[in-house]
């Protein structure tokens, strides 16, 4: 019988409430996304916006053991691009992922045309030997063709193998699937260098009126070769965002919802939604970074995982 994964919630690790902060770094801490600097710490990169919305990328650098915030940074470490780029209006992190020696941090970039629908792109960023950030990339890493003709989102990259990566990533399908929300779905393409991928399809299955409106996959591989991965989900029937799970054990992915784990709280930070994990391991345990209430505007927290 599979194991069922508990969350226990560690609280707010990080509110970007408590501060004055930089002008394009004015409110949320949103896709919290972990890379280990030293020891216990870790530098936490966000997603944060200024007073017209655009999002950049902020960071924090934390304890995770003592949950102690050892170095908030007031400026931003990569700002939204100019008017006509592939993220001009935002750019929403997704995860890191080693090519070599070189890492990249993979986001979504925004666009919100005026008299149009706001889509996005998959571009690229690297980290430097002193952890700032630089566009990789001019161009998008992945945009829309014929495959995936309306929106990206936020990507999640592993390597599984010595000549073999794999990309988990998001897709719109429809702006409205009938009931006034997006079916938005995740879907999987695969590399053998890290940098020229092959769509092979959906991954995750949905169900409309269920779960239809998916984002941010966060993935974990066993030494089993199995796959757990947790994402934000809304079902269409009006629900704010909750965090799902789908496991796959080498028979494709099977949608669980139910054994995510960890859901909204009974009062505080997070108890309207919870959203946008990233997972990740230190020190033989399993952690994860979500956000809460209002897309990440109230900041980010820390849960450890148990089993049952």
């Amino acid at each position: 019988m599979k194991r069922q994964p508990v969350w226990k919630k560690l609280g707010l690790l990080y509110s970007p409430l408590d501060k004055m902060r930089h002008k394009k770094l004015v409110s949320h801490a949103a896709n919290p996304l972990a890379v280990h600097l030293q020891d216990d710490v870790f530098r936490i990169y966000y997603s944060g916006r200024d007073d017209q919305n655009r999002s950049s990328v902020g960071a924090v650098d934390i304890d995770i053991v003592r949950q102690v915030v050892i170095t908030d940074h007031d400026e931003p470490f990569f700002l939204h691009g100019p008017p006509g780029s592939f993220y001009a209006d935002g750019v929403s992190i997704g995860n890191c992922y080693k090519v070599g020696s070189r890492c990249y941090i993979l986001f979504m970039g925004w666009q919100n045309p005026a008299n149009d629908h706001w889509r996005g792109d998959i571009g690229k960023l690297s980290i430097m030997s002193d952890y700032s950030l630089k566009l990789a990339q001019e161009e998008p890493m992945l945009d829309a063709d014929s495959v995936d003709p309306i929106s990206l989102s936020y990507p999640w990259i592993t390597q599984t193998g010595p000549e073999h990566y794999d990309m988990w990533y998001g897709s719109t399908l429809s702006w409205d699937g009938g009931n006034g929300e997006m079916v938005h779905v995740i879907k999987h393409a695969v590399s053998t260098d890290g940098t020229n991928w092959r769509k092979m399809g959906l991954a995750v299955p949905y169900k409309l009126n269920f779960a239809q409106a998916f984002s941010r996959p966060t993935v974990i591989q066993h030494s089993s070769g199995g796959f757990d991965m947790w994402f934000s989900y809304r079902s269409g029937q009006g629900q704010s965002y909750r965090i799902g799970y789908a496991y796959n054990d080498g028979d494709g992915w099977q949608l669980a919802l139910q054994q995510s784990g960890i859901t909204v709280s009974d009062l505080g930070w997070d108890a309207e939604m919870i959203e946008y994990p990233f997972v990740f391991m230190h020190k033989n345990n399993t952690y994860m970074l979500y956000n809460g209430n209002g897309y990440g505007r109230t900041g980010f927290g820390l849960a450890v995982l148990t089993y049952t």
